[in-house]
């Protein structure tokens, strides 16, 4: 009996074909068992070359700014807690303005892209704890009340114990307001969101603080920006440090941060984070130089927030990013179950 070949032809989408080589028992021939590779792995395909997963229908005007206004609204209400038991009141003013302005844009953004106001309201019938949407939805109801009572007390001078009442209040609910959304977006299958979800509530809080302390250099005379200064160098070193151990973890899926324009928002938002904070803290005795700090950190911020949305954007059109690191977990647990 001849020795005979026998070829596996399986999916042509599996990793591999194989070739398993029968050999028959018989006088001077020796059985062979075992498979040999026949072509090296085939790289991992999509059908038809379509995405493995469906392209966030977001916006990027809508959720980016979203991203950003709410960061800056509730870190700037903190700050301006801090400011007004200080004493600061040019610098607690200019930030609770500037919160309650910031909360306007960002509901704004929100039921844009959602459609019609409604929606947003449909999403207060219940409470979920599981679901981040459901619990923004909630802080924003709640702090806004707080944010809006705050800024008007300091507007108009009127019902100022009910100002001071809001502007504590804000002040609470602001660190959650700020951090809630990268949940929001981590809780997602989009890739580089999803697996990123360790280091992105730092991100986005460092972020927003140093958006808010810019605000603060912005519309605070000199004698009254130490704690937006403060704010906005520890902020930016938050982010920036985030931001690095996040690219460094994350390896493959974070190379829609590196390229593109992910990568390039995301370049220039580190450059203005830097530069913001050389003039915050070169210019503590010029006016001018504390705001041009102020404004390129905002910018910094803004292209900070744009940056991630576009990356993770990028990330579901490419199906490595979805394949391969599925792959490597598929080949972790086997190895883990192998090795006990």
């Amino acid at each position: 009996m001849n020795q005979t070949d026998v070829r596996l032809d399986g999916d042509p989408d599996l990793p591999a074909e194989r070739e398993a080589v029968v050999g028959a028992s018989g006088r001077g021939r020796r059985r062979q068992r075992g498979e040999r590779l026949m072509v090296p792995k085939a790289d991992f395909r999509s059908y038809y070359g379509l995405p493995v997963l469906n392209e966030p229908t977001w916006e990027a005007p809508d959720i980016g700014g979203y991203l950003f206004l709410g960061g800056l609204a509730g870190a700037s209400s903190t700050l301006a807690a801090a400011a007004e038991l200080t004493g600061r009141r040019r610098l607690a003013a200019g930030l609770k303005v500037g919160a309650a302005g910031a909360l306007g844009g960002s509901l704004y953004s929100l039921i844009h892209d959602l459609g019609r106001p409604e929606r947003f309201i449909n999403m207060l019938r219940i409470c979920k704890p599981t679901s981040p949407m459901s619990i923004g939805s909630w802080l924003l109801a709640g702090y806004g009340p707080l944010a809006g009572l705050s800024a008007a007390s300091q507007v108009t001078g009127r019902l100022p114990r009910l100002g001071r009442l809001g502007t504590a209040g804000a002040a609470l609910v602001g660190p959650a307001v700020a951090a809630y959304t990268a949940a929001l977006i981590a809780n997602t299958a989009v890739p580089t969101w999803h697996e990123a979800y360790r280091e992105l509530p730092a991100v986005f809080v460092g972020s927003a603080a140093a958006s808010a302390g810019g605000l603060g250099l912005l519309t605070a005379p000199t004698a009254e920006a130490g704690p937006a200064r403060r704010a906005a160098v520890l902020g930016a070193a938050v982010e920036l440090a985030a931001t690095r151990r996040m690219e460094r973890r994350l390896g493959l899926l974070a190379e829609p941060m590196r390229t593109g324009a992910g990568g390039r928002l995301l370049r220039l938002g580190r450059a203005l984070s830097v530069a913001g904070t050389v003039l915050a803290l070169t210019g503590r005795r010029s006016r001018v130089a504390g705001a041009a700090g102020g404004a390129a950190l905002i910018a910094g911020a803004i292209c900070t927030r744009f940056g991630i949305f576009t990356a993770g954007v990028d990330s579901s059109h490419d199906p490595k990013y979805t394949v391969v690191p599925q792959r490597e977990r598929l080949a972790e647990r086997t190895g883990q179950a192998a090795a006990s």
